[in-house]
């Protein structure tokens, strides 16, 4: 089916200009002024922006994690970023400890087949690598899965030690890929939770105050240490604080290959949110925990100032009635994550455009551009340019919602609220194209079970 979407204010992460758009065969075929072509369907974007598909970098659908799985999986999470302007993820599989990573593979792309209703990539978190298993680095990179994530956190479950993280981290860099690191000193924080357990202390805002950001700021400095001795670029995931970025900021002027990235919740919930009454604090249980609201101007300017490349969402849902409810008598036993992979677009563009503290451009940038260069999709996704895959968003910027669980042009994710309760935004997307196909348009599911592909990504593709 061919498409063609007239009269649009085009924006990438450098262009801003009016014309049309020609799509066929998946892909962007040309675009030019007042274009003169047949096509199957004409879409009018007047006082629209027509803007690159989003692409959410950090996602963890059906994931086991404290007893229970993240409530999207590849079906539900999917659509529900395609109703909120992302057309693209790249989720994390997981190794089973002791065991292959071709096995962890294997069952995420079992997980994800016949479901994902948009692109969809794949990191791998990797939770013990030996030496006579490191060859698998090389065979995941083959596959298209070129990029690692690894945890200081979580002793006994997830975390790695600082061999094993050297290993790894030598071996990617070796091989041209990206090791990703979840950087928190989860053994001292263990030591931290075990006090506070001890006395008592078992709401669920203890969950915050025992991952102090110094121990954040430890892990960033730590892992960006090992990862300049092993050669290696290193992207510090979820990034929470000023303590952190500090580190990494104080990295990238020294000129070392350091990229990282925030979250939503960062720079619009604060820690005053952990004291709802009757258990709604656990709603809001994630790590690394919600911070101090101060540190919130001090990330938007990490984004400004090119410290912090990408917002991503580490949407990992866990309902609140059935799941976050596992820890009502002890904060270290709620399953760790909230959901946002629906809101992430709305929200950048509110706080950030809106608000005058990005651009439009650097907007399309944080939410796509530099994901997709930094994942080796770069510009197959992350991009409006002939040859690029037509994933595409008719996003309405004076359009105004409310966020709520109960408004059903907000919310689609399968989770029982929404970490943005009665939050407005200016700025929606209305029509969402993913490789030619309209899936979103009326607040409508076009799309289906099983429509997106499998991205095989490229090798880091060096600084930018």
């Amino acid at each position: 089916m061919s498409l063609l979407i007239r009269n649009g204010r085009i924006v990438t992460a450098v262009d801003d200009y009016h014309a049309d758009i020609f799509v066929e065969d998946e892909t962007v075929s040309l675009i030019g002024r007042d274009l003169d072509v047949e096509a199957d369907r004409t879409i009018d974007a007047a006082g629209r922006l027509v803007i690159p598909g989003g692409v959410d970098p950090h996602t963890h659908m059906d994931m086991p994690f404290g007893g229970t799985t993240s409530a999207d999986d590849f079906e539900t999470g999917t659509r529900a970023a395609a109703f909120g302007g992302t057309t693209t993820i790249v989720d994390f599989a997981i190794q089973t400890k002791g065991h292959s990573t071709l096995e962890g593979l294997e069952t995420w792309h079992e997980k994800a087949a016949g479901k994902a209703g948009i692109d969809y990539g794949f990191h791998m978190i990797v939770t013990d690598m030996e030496d006579d298993r490191l060859w698998e680095m090389r065979r995941l990179a083959d596959e298209g899965v070129t990029s690692y994530k690894m945890f200081m956190a979580y002793p006994g479950v997830l975390y790695v030690d600082d061999g094993t993280l050297f290993r790894a981290m030598r071996k990617a860099g070796e091989d041209g890929t990206l090791v990703c690191m979840h950087a928190e000193n989860g053994i001292v924080i263990d030591e931290i939770v075990k006090i506070a357990l001890a006395e008592g202390k078992t709401a669920p805002k203890y969950h915050a105050l025992t991952r102090p950001t110094r121990m954040e700021a430890e892990g960033v400095h730590r892992s960006i240490a090992i990862a300049e001795v092993a050669g290696v670029p290193v992207y510090i995931v979820h990034l929470s604080c000023a303590d952190a970025l500090e580190q990494v900021t104080l990295a990238r002027d020294r000129g070392a290959q350091v990229f990282a990235e925030t979250c939503p919740q960062y720079l619009f919930l604060d820690l005053s949110h952990y004291d709802h009454e009757d258990f709604e604090g656990a709603k809001y249980v994630m790590t690394p925990p919600l911070r101090e609201k101060w540190n919130q101007e001090h990330l938007w300017r990490g984004l400004g100032f090119g410290d912090l490349q990408s917002i991503s969402t580490d949407h990992c849902p866990f309902c609140f009635k059935d799941q976050k409810v596992l820890g009502v008598d002890d904060f270290s036993k709620i399953p760790n994550g909230g959901p946002g992979v629906e809101n992430r677009m709305s929200l950048v563009y509110n706080g950030g455009v809106v608000g005058g503290r990005l651009s439009v451009n650097k907007f399309v940038e944080l939410t796509s551009t530099a994901a997709a260069k930094l994942f080796g999709l770069f510009p197959k996704k992350g991009t409006i340019a002939v040859g690029s895959d037509a994933d595409i968003v008719v996003f309405n910027p004076d359009r105004r919602e409310t966020i709520s669980v109960d408004n059903p042009c907000t919310h689609h994710m399968n989770v029982d609220y929404n970490a943005y309760e009665g939050t407005e935004v200016q700025g929606v997307s209305e029509i969402v194209i993913s490789r030619g196909r309209v899936v979103v348009e009326d607040n409508n599911w076009h799309g289906r079970a099983g429509g997106g592909n499998f991205l095989k990504r490229g090798l880091f593709g060096g600084p930018f």
